[in-house]
């Protein structure tokens, strides 16, 4: 009974936190996304991402996040396997490199690749000295694509290569006694049992991708707007907390299919990522 109390003492400033920063924010995204002005019932909030111009901002923030979430994966997949058939360990300084930038501000990442890509940038300075011809790339959806996989990359790479340490070397053997060649151990041994760990780097890095809005304002100068602007602007410019809230719950329900995603594929949070 006394170590029973002592657990729940404990666990008692964590449900605080709980509560305090996250419960109540989301009610208070409810309350104000299924309510107009005067307090009164709507569901008008939410239906408004139906008009032209919020359905083309989510549609462009859907093509872009499943675009650097594609590209996250082709990367990190094949590294990770690299990490993993070279024995690499977590506690290792090839895995801290990737880790490593995760420990700079996102802000402050996100600046570097404005003042590398912006059109007197590091990179058009250098292509001028060799006398090759400029490259425009800011503030078009290229750019923003490129700052999503810069970003969120180490989250895909991370759980990927968490449940490849956990392969077991027999099994590999197994399949290669059996006869299988390189390209079927890949197919049929090494992506089934990495899907936990597939299935969590795609979604850490598809729902932040999908609510950006620091990177589309960066990188896409402002020009390109995404879901995660217009709900930025209905709470800073517009000062319309009701329309902002209703728009954040139809981004709540791809973070509520992304979760179900994790329960049915990760059950034993083998795709952790730490």
């Amino acid at each position: 009974m006394q170590s029973k109390t002592a657990k729940r003492l404990l666990a008692g400033p964590y449900i605080i936190w709980m509560i305090g920063f996250t419960v109540i924010p989301l009610l208070l995204i409810v309350f104000y996304g299924l309510t107009d002005k005067s307090g009164a019932f709507t569901v008008a909030n939410v239906l408004s991402i139906r008009t032209p111009e919020h359905a083309k901002a989510l549609l462009l923030s859907l093509l872009l996040s499943l675009a650097s979430t594609a590209f996250c994966l082709v990367l990190s997949f094949p590294l990770a396997l690299i990490l993993r058939r070279r024995g690499i360990g977590k506690g290792s300084f090839m895995v801290f490199i990737f880790i490593l930038p995760m420990w700079m501000n996102f802000l402050l990442r996100t600046l570097a690749w404005q003042t590398l890509l912006e059109k007197n940038g590091v990179i058009n300075g250098v292509l001028n000295l060799l006398g090759l011809p400029n490259i425009a790339v800011i503030n078009t959806p290229g750019a923003i694509i490129l700052g999503m996989v810069y970003n969120f990359l180490p989250f895909m790479i991370l759980p990927i290569y968490n449940v490849m340490a956990k392969i077991d070397d027999n099994t590999i053997n197994a399949a290669k006694d059996l006869g299988a060649s390189e390209f079927q151990t890949l197919i049929h041994v090494w992506l089934p049992l990495s899907l936990p760990g597939i299935i969590s780097g795609i979604t850490m890095v598809f729902v932040p991708a999908l609510t950006t809005f620091v990177i589309s304002n960066l990188l896409g100068g402002s020009k390109i707007l995404l879901i995660g602007n217009v709900i930025e602007q209905e709470f800073t410019r517009g000062n319309n907390w009701n329309l902002g809230a209703g728009l954040s719950l139809v981004l709540m329900l791809f973070i509520l299919l992304s979760m179900a995603l994790i329960a049915k594929y990760d059950k034993d949070g083998e795709g952790a990522a730490f």
